[in-house]
């Protein structure tokens, strides 16, 4: 895609901090690093988000991120790590090509913070799951 900044990285038309790379994807530290570490992997080529991408190309991603994942825990002496991707600006999606984020731990008192709301009292589980089942 033309405008795309993840696009100008993988053909190297703009330059990026390069962790892996091969003939599908690219690891590369993302500028705002959230925390020492903070790593993006994306596929060479654009898909908007998982939602849109080939099944394959999501497969080779997820397998990139976990060998990089282990690779920035052990070199970075992390404590664990986050590996999420984000489909949509609703759920926090910024750059519209399909990107994994790879977030090292080193401590429960770092800025990072998710927050799952636990809402077991409001639901019916039996109601979701018809609608998702469809």
């Amino acid at each position: 895609m033309e405008d795309c900044i993840f696009c100008k990285i993988a053909a190297k038309e703009i330059p990026g901090k390069i962790v892996y790379e091969d003939d599908v994807c690219l690891a590369f530290l993302d500028l705002s690093q959230t925390t020492d570490g903070h790593t993006l992997v994306i596929p060479k080529e654009h898909y908007s988000s998982i939602l849109t991408a080939d099944p394959e190309v999501v497969a080779h991603v997820y397998k990139v991120a976990q060998k990089v994942a282990n690779q920035i825990v052990k070199n970075m002496g992390a404590a664990g790590c986050n590996i999420l991707t984000n489909a949509g600006e609703v759920a926090g999606q910024t750059v519209h090509h399909f990107h994994v984020h790879i977030i090292p731990r080193y401590d429960e008192n770092d800025t990072v913070t998710f927050k799952f709301t636990d809402r077991s009292k409001d639901v019916n589980l039996d109601d979701i799951l018809d609608k998702i089942k469809g």
